[in-house]
């Protein structure tokens, strides 16, 4: 038995004959290889042989997750981004990024970010999974910022279920951490970068802003309507978005106003200056790339270039500034005014959900009728100089008192001075004592009034003076 086994055994000399004829055709086919087919061809047949034999050994599934996707931010990249750090605090991984962005409390404790290359373990009804986070060079040259991506590893059996149960279940957890974030942010936009945060820490609420009631119990009410409106939005065909156009002279709490919606909203704010965008195109990416839940603000609309560019009709007096004009514009071409109505209540509205539009400025007149019509805008908030109601709620906040004899002379004084809440909180700041700073502030309005009352007289001397010519 042991004799007939050893008889089949191939000789030495025969081994050797084969590995001879076995290497001389391995050298053949590579001089052919090399030799006769092009390089492109030639990549692209070892290509198509390394996919078909790493697909058919590997058992492994890999999802590749981009930051951005049609030139629009990836929601579930958004989302994944997210819920990952939730895994990291009680995970053994040979590194981890810890941050802390809060300026306000360099004692805050820090929060976890995903490590660049580091992996990421996760498991679903039973399936355990592998993220990992990767990043190159972006060849854009007007982007330097890296583009980044996630790869999701899973068994080839389980990819369906991936798909159609654990992004979904991603995205789920995803807006249910972001609902009881406990900071707040601000994101300012830069070119290069995108959108860059920093914590927001504005403590102005409703009940701190000085206001009148009446306002501002309609305004609470119509948030509170907002906030719980989702099936209504959709069951009448309309985004789930809100329009406040804050409008006034400077100093009358604008800005304020916002810090107490976000407050009071629990939602985070998107600063947009329209002089930072180049045009409608990157306008859509860059609001595309906004989170639900938001607030997104463009102050001072009617200093910004949207308003001017808009007006494509409009033509320059003589012909030589008209051709310059249109050749600057060709060459550096702005956002229009269509281009920004498209994401108040147009077609692009739509693509971020539960969000608050803010635009202000301190020249309503100033700014195009289209913005004004019905429906664009959708309230109007006259932010209006300091009244008897404000001025006692300022000095309930900053003096501490209720009441007061000079509180009726001051009131009184509202009605034929004009002074803004900025300026009266100027005044009330100058002591602690209620009653030196109450006169102080009854000399301020005075002298208003005495320097309204000289040019009033000079006005009426100089339309005198015209009348005898």
């Amino acid at each position: 038995m042991a004799s007939s086994f050893f008889t089949q055994i191939p000789s030495l000399s025969s081994i050797f004959s084969i590995y001879t004829s076995l290497s001389a055709f391995t050298i053949l086919f590579r001089t052919i290889l090399h030799e006769i087919i092009p390089e492109k061809i030639r990549d692209f047949i070892v290509s198509r042989f390394s996919d078909y034999f790493s697909s058919y050994f590997n058992t492994n599934f890999t999802f590749i997750i981009q930051e951005q996707c049609d030139y629009v931010t990836n929601q579930t990249f958004r989302a994944a981004e997210t819920y990952l750090p939730t895994l990291l605090a009680g995970m053994s991984t040979g590194s981890l990024l810890v941050h802390s962005s809060n300026l306000n409390n360099p004692l805050a404790k820090p929060k976890f970010g995903i490590p660049v290359k580091a992996k990421i373990f996760d498991e679903f009804e039973g399936i355990p999974l592998e993220w990992t986070l990767l990043s190159e060079r972006n060849e854009n040259p007007h982007q330097s910022r890296p583009k980044r991506y996630f790869h999701l590893t899973c068994k080839k059996e389980f990819r369906d279920k991936i798909m159609s149960d654990y992004f979904t279940y991603i995205a789920k957890s995803s807006v249910e951490i972001l609902t009881h974030v406990e900071n707040l942010n601000i994101h300012t936009y830069h070119p290069e970068w995108g959108w860059e945060s920093t914590i927001f820490q504005h403590h102005t609420t409703f009940e701190t802003l000085a206001m009148e009631p009446e306002l501002k119990n309609t305004l609470i009410r119509d948030l509170d309507a907002f906030s719980k409106g989702k099936d209504f939005f959709k069951s009448v065909g309309r985004a789930w978005k809100r329009g406040y156009l804050l409008y006034g002279p400077p100093g009358t709490g604008k800005s304020s106003l916002v810090a107490a919606i976000a407050n009071y909203m629990n939602y985070s704010i998107y600063d947009l200056q329209l002089q930072s965008v180049k045009n409608d195109a990157m306008l859509r990416q860059i609001l595309t790339s906004t989170d639900n839940r938001s607030i997104l603000l463009i102050e001072d609309l009617d200093c910004n270039g949207a308003d001017a560019s808009c007006r494509d009709e409009k033509k320059d007096e003589g012909g030589d500034g008209e051709n310059q004009n249109k050749k600057k514009k060709e060459k550096d071409p702005k956002v229009t005014l269509s281009g920004l109505l498209n994401f108040v209540d147009g077609l692009w509205s739509s693509c971020v959900e539960e969000r608050i539009i803010v635009f202000t400025t301190n020249h309503k007149e100033k700014l195009d009728p289209a913005l004004l019509r019905p429906g664009r805008m959708d309230v109007h908030i006259l932010m209006d100089y300091c009244t008897p109601v404000v001025f006692k709620k300022l000095a309930a906040l900053y003096l501490g008192i209720e009441e007061h004899d000079l509180f009726e002379p001051i009131g009184k004084m509202f009605l034929e001075v004009k002074a803004t809440p900025a300026e009266i909180t100027e005044q009330l700041m100058v002591s602690k004592n209620p009653d030196v700073t109450l006169k102080g502030l009854v000399e301020f309005l005075e002298g208003k009034k005495m320097s309204k009352e000289s040019e009033g007289s000079e006005i009426k001397e100089t339309e005198a003076r015209c009348s005898l010519m």
